[in-house]
């Protein structure tokens, strides 16, 4: 499960932002996942405790926003989720498309006090 270490890293990130700004309370962290991304959002959540268990943001929320895998379709110009379709277009049953979104893992908002 490599979520761990990513989850580390972002605890890592959070805690180094906090003191470049002379932040004294870590609310939350806002992370984005893409529906195609490596990173599963519930072995992140499951991750979240011990990665912060120790540190200074031991009491910081998690929030998770999950990113749709749209795809365009290169014949119609249809925009549709990738996943829920199987890779093929809703409008002409085309399979031939470039991903707009869906690979994303990011840290979106740090809320702080």
């Amino acid at each position: 499960m490599h979520e761990l270490g990513v989850v580390i890293e972002v605890v890592k990130t959070v805690e180094k932002v906090a003191l470049e700004n002379n932040l004294t309370k870590i609310d939350s962290v806002v992370l984005q996942i893409g529906e195609l991304s490596s990173m599963i959002p519930k072995y992140i959540e499951s991750c979240f405790p011990v990665a912060v268990d120790n540190t200074s943001l031991q009491d910081m929320k998690l929030k998770i926003e999950v990113i749709p895998a749209n795809g365009i379709c290169k014949s119609c110009n249809k925009v549709f989720n990738v996943k829920e379709n199987n890779g093929q277009c809703i409008n002409c049953s085309s399979k031939s498309w470039d991903l707009l979104s869906g690979k994303e893992f990011m840290i979106k908002e740090i809320v702080a006090y």
